[in-house]
C-alpha cells in the first residue's frame, strides 16, 4: 500500500494546545497555496496510485466552497483511493461543503469535536460549539456518510472525570464508526504551555490520566469500538487504512507545507512557510526544507516502533519479510528487558505492548528504537 496526505494550512484560529503547522485563512493566499499544489501534484513519480488519501491541516473545511471543491478536483485528478479522508472542523462545515465532499469522491470523514463540554470547547480555544458539533455530525449522515471518524480530547486541566464520561456517553449516542481519542499534550510554543509555565494552570497527573485511559477504553469496548492502536478505536472493518498504512511501516507522499513523506527509502519534510512553500513551486524549485535516506537497520528499527502501536502488535515473520530484519536480532537485549518489566509481551511469534506497557508506550519506543 501507499498513501497520499495532503496538508491544507489554513485555520480559522489557532487551537490553543495545537503545534500543527498552520496560518490565519486569507483567501488570496488560499488561491496562491491551490495553485502551488496544483504544480507538487503534478510532480508526483510516474505511476504513483496511493490507496489512500488524508486531507489534514489545519483545516480543510475552512475553504471557501470554491476553493474546497477546486482542491478536491487536483486530488481526483491524480488518485482514485479506496479510502479518501477529509478532516471537517464543526464550526467551517455546512450542508454545501458535506455535499461537495460526497460528490469528489471523499468516503471518510474526521471530525474534531474534541469535546461536548462548554468550558472544555472554550479552554482548548475551539472555534465550535457542542450543538455545532452535534449538527456537523448528523449533516455528514444526512449526506450519506457512512464511515465517520471523531475525536475526542481527555487530561484536560480542570475538567472532571465526569464531563469525560459524559462526553463518551455523548460520543457513544452519535454511533460513529472511529474515535480518536488524545490526551492533552503541552507542546513547545502552544498557548497552553505558556499558561502552565506561567502557573496559570496545571498538568492533569499521570495517575488521573491512566484512570481516564482506562476508562475510555472500558467504555468505547462496551459500545463495541475496538481498541486497535493506543489512540484510536473503530468498529469492525472500520480502521483507519491510511494511519495504519503509517503505523506499519508503509510508504507515502506528503503535499503541501509542513508536508513529510517516505518514499523509496527517503525521508523529506516540506518548508514550514505557505509563502516559501508557494514561491518554491511558482519557480520550479523544491520545497524540501529537510531530507535524509534511511539506512534499512534504521528503518526496521522504526518499522518495529510504530508497529507497536497497533494493539496485535507485530508478527515477527511479517516483520523479517518487511524489512529483512529479525527484531530479536536488532534489539534482542532490550526487547528481553522490556519483557521482565512487564511492558512487552512476546510469544516467539508476536511481540505487543502489555496493558501496563499502553500508557507509557513512548518510554518503551525511546528503548528500542
Amino acid at each position: 500500500m501507499s498513501g497520499l496526505y495532503i496538508h491544507v494550512p489554513f485555520c480559522e484560529r489557532k487551537c490553543r494546545y495545537c503545534d500543527f503547522f498552520s496560518v490565519p485563512r486569507r483567501q488570496d493566499l488560499q488561491n496562491v497555496f491551490l495553485d502551488a499544489l496544483e504544480i507538487e501534484l503534478s510532480r508526483l513519480p510516474e505511476g504513483f496510485k496511493p490507496d489512500t488519501v488524508f486531507v489534514g491541516g489545519g483545516t480543510p473545511t475552512v475553504l471557501a466552497a470554491a476553493q474546497l471543491e477546486r482542491l478536491l478536483g487536483l486530488i481526483s485528478n491524480v488518485a482514485a483511493p479506496e479510502e479518501w479522508t477529509v478532516e471537517a472542523n464543526p464550526g467551517t462545515l455546512d450542508r454545501e461543503k458535506a455535499a461537495m465532499l460526497k460528490r469528489a469522491g471523499v468516503n471518510r470523514v474526521s471530525l474534531g469535536i474534541q469535546s461536548f463540554e462548554s468550558a472544555n470547547l472554550s479552554f482548548l480555544g475551539r472555534i465550535h460549539t457542542a450543538d455545532e458539533a452535534s449538527t456537523a455530525f448528523a449533516l455528514l449522515r444526512e449526506t450519506g456518510f457512512d464511515n465517520i471518524s471523531v475525536d475526542l480530547m481527555y487530561a484536560i486541566p480542570g475538567s472532571a472525570r465526569t464531563t469525560l464520561e459524559a462526553d463518551l456517553r455523548r460520543v457513544i449516542e452519535l454511533k460513529p464508526e472511529h474515535v480518536a481519542c488524545y490526551a492533552l499534550i503541552f507542546e513547545e510554543g502552544t498557548e497552553l504551555t505558556r499558561m502552565r509555565d506561567a502557573g496559570e494552570i496545571r498538568e492533569v497527573d499521570d495517575d488521573e490520566q491512566l484512570e481516564q485511559y482506562q476508562l475510555i477504553r472500558r467504555t468505547l469496548g462496551d459500545a463495541g469500538l475496538r481498541h486497535y492502536e493506543i489512540s484510536n478505536f473503530a468498529r469492525p472493518g472500520f480502521e483507519c487504512r491510511h494511519n495504519v498504512l503509517y503505523w506499519s511501516g508503509g510508504e507515502y507522499i506528503g503535499c503541501g507545507p509542513a508536508a513529510h513523506s517516505h518514499w523509496e527509502k527517503v525521508r523529506w519534510s516540506n518548508v514550514r512557510d505557505v509563502q516559501s512553500y508557494c514561491d518554491a513551486m511558482k519557480v520550479g524549485k523544491s520545497a524540501r526544507d529537510f531530507e535524509e535516506k534511511l539506512e534499512p537497520e534504521a528503518k526496521a528499527r522504526e518499522t518495529l516502533v510504530m508497529s507497536l502501536r497497533l494493539l496485535d502488535g507485530v508478527s515477527r515473520e511479517d516483520f523479517r519479510a518487511a524489512t529483512g530484519f529479525d527484531y530479536r536480532a536488532l534489539r534482542g537485549a532490550e526487547i528481553e528487558r522490556l519483557v521482565g518489566l512487564g511492558m512487552l509481551e512476546d510469544d516467539g511469534v508476536r511481540l505487543r505492548l502489555t496493558e501496563q506497557g499502553l500508557f507509557v508506550s513512548d518510554s518503551v519506543f525511546v528503548e528500542l528504537v
